[in-house]
């Protein structure tokens, strides 16, 4: 018998990607640009702030902080 894993829920100072899937399917995708920058899904971008549905994303580049969805965000894994 398989047992599912449970999820850690995200908080701040976790390491974060946007998920292709839950955010194209979004109202959020609508009023975005078509195109999305890569680095939002290749991430990783770490959560500096939690307000309701939403955190706050600082991504390792120079660019602006971002506000998403929490749902629309999964976490980072490396893969080496």
């Amino acid at each position: 018998m398989s047992e599912s894993i449970q999820k850690k829920p995200l908080k701040k100072g976790s390491l974060v990607v946007l998920d292709y899937e839950k955010f194209s399917s979004s109202t959020e995708s609508l009023a975005s640009d078509d195109k999305l920058p890569d680095y939002v899904f290749e991430g990783p971008g770490e959560i500096l702030a939690l307000k309701e549905d939403y955190a706050q994303v600082r991504w390792r580049r120079p660019v602006p902080d971002s506000w998403l969805k929490i749902d629309q965000l999964k976490e980072f894994y490396r893969d080496d």
